[in-house]
């Protein structure tokens, strides 16, 4: 059987519905997904967990990779706002928060380790050393949950109810 353009790529881990509401999310079929590693309140997937290398071998680093559309759109107002440059220029002033913008990078390492190690010290979104995505941060917070990947939180907590308005996409109902 070969399978649909909105579940190629998806491992064992995630079923045909999360499947198809990623796809409608993203309005691609998703890559390398090994399991859901966050729901919306609403029920749908918000966060897919990624393998260490898409199907083709090719490494991808980011292990937590944020779905939801609503939500992806609220953070890019935020990014747009230069969020990511106030951030990463606090690291260099406030040596708790950069200490605890290491611990989630190693956090990220040792979990994607776990799974496919790639021989590089490189996670996702600049950690450690700068805010280069909030997309990999808020994915990694929801994922990792409270107190793990403190920009997350904070573009969390400063976001709100994304979820608010109902579900992000209306999948469409798969056959078998």
């Amino acid at each position: 059987m070969t399978p649909s353009p909105e579940t190629r790529g998806i491992s064992p881990g995630i079923d045909t519905a999360d499947a198809a509401a990623v796809a409608a999310q993203l309005g691609r079929a998703p890559r390398a997904v090994c399991g859901v590693a966050h729901r919306c309140p609403c029920g749908l997937p918000s966060v897919v967990q990624t393998a260490p290398r898409l199907e083709d071998g090719t490494p991808f680093p980011t292990l937590y990779y944020l779905t939801c559309s609503r939500l992806n759109s609220r953070i890019g107002g935020i990014e747009a706002d230069g969020r990511m440059r106030e951030m990463t220029e606090r690291l260099a002033d406030d040596p708790e928060l950069a200490a605890a913008y290491q611990r989630a990078h190693d956090a990220y390492l040792a979990e994607r380790d776990a799974i496919e190690p790639l021989g590089t010290d490189v996670s996702a979104g600049g950690m450690p050393s700068r805010v280069k995505c909030l997309h990999v941060c808020v994915a990694h917070a929801l994922a990792a949950g409270p107190g793990v990947n403190p920009f997350g939180d904070e573009a969390l907590a400063e976001l709100g109810e994304w979820w608010h308005a109902g579900p992000c996409a209306r999948p469409q109902a798969t056959d078998g």
